[in-house]
């Protein structure tokens, strides 16, 4: 399979994702306390739909909803349900659309209502993490600089990254060569060399406990195996000759990416 992208595949790369950016928007907007997740389901495939795309997810190995919503404790795959969220809560919503041949993939991680410092500081460290693994995401560094940066981030504000999912490539298929830990692995000699026209899905998992993780008996939704709470975030990024562009990035983060990813950058 060719990791590498043109200019074309990443123009097709720059449309379905910007659709999910845009969905992710919504999503975002209609999440609130009493609020199904699936509602918020049917307003992701609805948005999708109406934008000539389909969903990247449902279908996938079997997977049955367009979107993953993973609530407090639950890491990954949540599915969609009747479960009502509360004040509180903390959701994480994974959004993949295809279209023009090419998927587009993020994910978020949003308080519902009013959340304690707790996981207020929790969903902002993970999403630290992210933007401090996309400023690695660059033509000559190593892979392995992506995942150090976000579990070196995640542990030294005193969390755990998970370690049996990880971050992928992304392209013709929803995931590509290569795998992207969010974490070092031991022994490893810095990974695979980052190269221009590698478009990647770089997405932490960030807990407040310890990183082992359980598959529920649906088979697809993980959760900490301490119930502890974990945040999931994701962006589609390309590496350019300009450096990295963040193709998934959404209209309400783009000051906040700039500004804060600078100012992580300024404490490395």
């Amino acid at each position: 399979m060719n990791i590498l992208k043109s200019l074309e595949d990443i123009e097709k790369l720059r449309i379905s994702s910007k659709i999910v950016a845009e969905a992710l928007t919504l999503l975002k907007e209609n999440t609130k306390p009493g609020i199904t997740t699936l509602r918020l389901n049917k307003l992701a495939e609805e948005f999708i739909n109406d934008n000539a795309a389909v969903p990247s997810f449902k279908g996938y190995l079997g997977y049955p909803f367009t979107i993953c919503a993973s609530i407090n404790e639950e890491v990954v795959h949540g599915f969609p349900s009747k479960r009502v969220l509360k004040e509180g809560d903390i959701l994480s919503i994974d959004v993949g659309a295809f279209k023009h041949g090419f998927h587009g993939d993020s994910a978020i991680t949003i308080p519902v209502g009013e959340v304690c410092p707790e996981k207020a500081s929790l969903i902002r460290i993970g999403q630290e993490c992210l933007y401090l693994g996309i400023s690695f995401a660059r033509d000559g560094n190593r892979l392995q600089q992506i995942s150090a940066a976000i579990q070196n981030h995640a542990e030294k504000n005193n969390y755990n990254v998970i370690r049996q999912y990880v971050g992928h490539g992304i392209g013709l298929s929803l995931h590509e060569p290569p795998q992207i830990p969010n974490y070092i692995k031991e022994g490893a000699d810095g990974g695979l060399m980052l190269k221009r026209g590698m478009v990647l899905a770089i997405e932490p998992m960030v807990t407040l406990g310890e990183a082992l993780t359980k598959v529920m008996p649906n088979n697809w939704t993980a959760v900490t195996e301490d119930q502890k709470l974990c945040v999931h975030w994701e962006h589609t990024v390309a590496i350019t000759k300009e450096g990295v562009e963040v193709l998934s990035l959404r209209a309400d983060e783009k000051e906040t990416y700039k500004c804060l990813t600078k100012k992580l950058l300024k404490a490395v």
